[in-house]
């Protein structure tokens, strides 16, 4: 089916409502002067369905140009870009419009200028993003393992032994404002005033596959001291056994946590560590993107005790609708 654009259409409307009342025994003159056009138009429309029938009066946009590259050389385009730009020569996982111009070109023998490369990816249902970084020392197929084959022995566990699985992570927070939005005179461009940004608080979260969150806030730098004192915490408001999940962090392994595991945590709680550079595997993660990017979103803090008003105000909010901000979590880590 054909796709006229409105001028097109509105025009077909016209000539074949003329022809309608023709047949219906309206003189020209009268056509005319109803659907204000003039006298000679109608008597060539009408001429021309004489002739032709009426489809002639039907809209005939010029079909444009020939495409340059056929159905199934998009189709190849697009097994070409899915391979990635390093297949291609390039460096790094990214693709420019005169990458692709360039890999067009060599591949097709057809040259197009990059403005025209972008109207065809937006065509074949690509857009412009901001890439996820990874590390490059990444093990993908140790992270798919522990997704599909160790963390579901991790839940079995918890379910033979009676423990809470938790997910545990910290954070930074600081005065440095974040996605920052404000309306303000044409040609004037805002000034924001910045906290120091050495000035920060240090946050510890802890969530559960039942909907519970759990944090702390401090002023300095969580050390082994500080995850032991929130490890003790955790103890006190979780009945029973625990099962905590993070990361390989230096403070997760010191020789204070050793020390504090053989001293007799070990009746009550079991550590497990992500793979390396995983932090996506963790769904703890989430809700610190939860607090910065939704919660904080465009807000400028002058001092570290708004800024730690602020952010108990909206974890204490957090807690309140974890059920749903958790799932979100685990749905993205793909744990669910």
């Amino acid at each position: 089916m054909k796709i006229l654009n409105p001028l097109h259409a509105l025009r077909e409307g016209v000539r074949l409502r003329a022809f309608q009342l023709f047949q219906d025994g309206w003189s020209l003159t009268h056509i005319a002067r109803t659907l204000r056009v003039t006298l000679s138009a109608v008597s060539q429309w009408m001429k021309r369905a004489r002739e032709q029938g009426e489809e002639s009066l039907r809209a005939h946009p010029a079909p444009g140009p020939t495409p340059r590259l056929t159905t199934e050389q998009h189709a190849q385009l697009l097994s070409l870009l899915r391979q990635g730009a390093p297949a291609h020569g390039f460096e790094g996982e990214v693709w420019t419009a005169s990458r692709v111009a360039h890999l067009i070109a060599t591949t097709f023998g057809v040259h197009y200028s990059d403005r025209h490369v972008r109207r065809l990816l937006i065509q074949l249902k690509w857009s412009h993003q901001t890439p996820a970084t990874r590390a490059a020392k990444r093990d993908e197929s140790a992270i798919e393992r522990w997704r599909t084959q160790r963390y579901p022995e991790l839940k079995k566990i918890c379910d033979d032994e009676d423990r809470t699985l938790v997910f545990i992570d910290e954070c930074g927070l600081n005065l440095l404002p974040g996605v920052v939005k404000t309306w303000a005179p044409r040609g004037e461009r805002p000034i924001l005033r910045e906290g120091n940004p050495y000035t920060h608080l240090s946050v510890i979260s802890a969530i559960t596959p039942d909907d519970a969150l759990y944090f702390q806030i401090r002023d300095t730098s969580f050390d082994s001291e500080g995850i032991i004192a929130f490890l003790n915490e955790l103890h006190q408001q979780i009945s029973g056994k625990v099962l905590v999940i993070w990361d390989g962090a230096s403070i997760h392994r010191s020789a204070e946590i050793k020390q504090y595991l053989s001293g007799g945590a070990t009746e009550w709680l079991q550590l497990e560590r992500l793979p390396g550079y995983a932090p996506d595997l963790n769904p703890d993660e989430g809700i610190w993107n939860h607090l910065k990017y939704v919660e904080l979103k465009n807000q400028c803090f002058q001092t570290v005790r708004r800024l730690e008003a602020a952010a108990r105000e909206a974890l204490s909010k957090m807690q309140q609708h974890a059920a749903e901000i958790i799932i979100g979590c685990f749905t993205q880590a793909r744990l669910c």
